[in-house]
């Protein structure tokens, strides 16, 4: 008896129409660089599942411990193979219905016989397997309709398979069947939030930071890397532009009032974006802007943010409150380290009044004493672009 199947379920692909092949082959291809690292595993895709395969037992325990992370799947099942006798397969259903909680679970034995020629008849299985698993747990009642735990049994030619749990996946869309964009990544928790929300809806992430040092540390830089490697743990790969954001900032505080640098910052910040993304392929800014959180998250702001760019801003958490993001930071791993007292750019320059409502012809006017033209490309250009995951993340000292 051994694991060495995953069946995997769409959930969502299963509704798309002439293009679910193209997703199909998009989440394949995510699963093949999620497990990069490990043997070769064999992946067959048909139309509404998916099976993976491997010789290896420690291959699969790795892939059903991380899969859950894959974006595009519904849920999976791992698959037990036994060899082709009743009294095998009685031992192997013991053996799975004993890893889960039965006391006063519903159940039922569902076979398929694909192999014909094998001896025992449908219901010779269904009485034989499961009269024995009711022995075996006595807290278990027999519900032929919507069971909580049903026990699948398929007969082949060379041996049975059998499956009795369904573990939870990620849903949404696999990452890079929504295109490409542009996550404004702080040391925050709300940034990370949102680029998690986006690589669910199968958007394939850039990441840009904005770093003034020596306003800001290394140890606030270490905080992005961490959650970088994080947002890189979910099927694909991500770029991390690190931009030398001091003078341009150092700038709008000597040309803006204070009041209104923070409407400033961000529509420089967001001029600067626009540059890396002509040369990412990018097709839209994310951010982790929530309504009313902060001074810079009104709409009088964002509207004066968004009046520097004709690129479509993206807003996953814009109706999210904080504690929903925290609860969302928590799960996904990314709110220990988001605490970490380390500030980047914006919390260290925040003024002590901000406006709130700010109107765009002052921004404007107050920029336009200066061309910012020069620093934004020079920011853009002297950039420094680093690729996660990374094998040695921890060490900071290797990355810098």
């Amino acid at each position: 008896m051994k694991t060495n199947q995953i069946l995997v379920r769409y959930g969502e692909l299963s509704t798309k129409g002439k293009n679910r092949s193209s997703f199909i082959g998009r989440l394949r291809d995510n699963i093949h660089h999620t497990f990069s690292d490990l043997g070769k595993l064999q992946i067959k895709a048909e139309r509404d599942r998916m099976f993976i395969n491997s010789d290896s037992e420690e291959d699969m325990e790795q892939v059903i411990s991380r899969l859950p992370k894959v974006f595009g799947i519904q849920s999976f099942s791992p698959v037990t193979e036994t060899e082709l006798s009743l009294e095998a397969m009685k031992s192997a259903a013991e053996t799975l219905i004993g890893k889960m909680d039965t006391e006063g679970k519903s159940f039922k034995v569902t076979v398929r016989r694909a192999n014909k020629d094998f001896e025992l008849q449908k219901p010779e299985i269904l009485h034989g397997i499961g009269s024995h698993v009711l022995r075996a747990f006595p807290g278990l009642l027999v519900q032929m309709k919507n069971p909580e735990i049903d026990l699948k049994v398929e007969i082949r030619d060379k041996a049975a398979y059998m499956t009795a749990e369904v573990i939870q996946g990620a849903g949404g869309l696999p990452i890079g069947a929504g295109g490409k964009a542009l996550l404004m990544l702080s040391g925050g928790l709300d940034s990370p939030v949102a680029g998690f929300h986006m690589l669910k809806r199968g958007v394939r992430l850039e990441l840009i930071h904005f770093f003034s040092p020596p306003f800001t540390n290394d140890r606030a830089k270490e905080k992005v890397f961490d959650l970088a490697q994080k947002l890189s743990e979910f099927g694909s790969s991500v770029n991390l532009h690190i931009i030398p954001f001091t003078k341009l900032q150092q700038e709008v505080h000597k040309q803006v009032p204070d009041n209104i640098t923070m409407t400033s910052t961000r529509r420089m910040m967001m001029r600067v974006a626009d540059g890396v993304l002509e040369e990412t392929g990018c097709k839209a800014i994310i951010t982790g802007e929530s309504l009313g959180q902060v001074a810079s998250q009104t709409l009088e702001s964002l509207h004066a943010i968004n009046a520097v760019t004709t690129t479509p801003v993206l807003r996953p958490l814009i109706a999210t409150d904080k504690l929903e993001i925290i609860d969302t930071a928590m799960q996904i791993g990314t709110h220990d380290i988001s605490v970490r007292p380390y500030e980047d750019c914006c919390t260290i320059f925040t003024p002590a009044n901000p406006k709130t409502k700010p109107k765009l012809e002052k921004v404007e006017y107050y920029e336009g004493f200066v061309s910012f033209d020069e620093l934004i490309q020079e920011a853009v250009e002297k950039r420094e672009v680093i690729k996660f995951p990374r094998a040695k993340i921890n060490e900071f000292d290797e990355l810098l």
